[in-house]
């Protein structure tokens, strides 16, 4: 689930963690005030798996020089 910054014009600036089908919140959880959603500058990225490597998406340009016995 993605985490949405909200600024309360009472409260400030707090996050909520929101499916991505839900409704933008109009009104703050603490104070029942108006809210802004706000455009967020950082994007989260979670790398799962065993990772990537440089040889995973190249082939080789010069296999002789892998094979020295060649």
């Amino acid at each position: 689930m993605p985490i949405y910054e909200y600024k309360c014009s009472n409260c400030g600036h707090f996050e909520q963690k929101q499916s991505m089908k839900d409704a933008a919140l109009t009104n703050c959880p603490t104070c029942d005030g108006p809210v802004q959603r706000l455009i967020s500058k950082t994007i989260g990225v979670v790398f799962k798996g065993s990772g990537f490597y440089i040889n995973d998406s190249r082939s080789n340009p010069n296999p002789a020089k892998d094979n020295p016995a060649s």
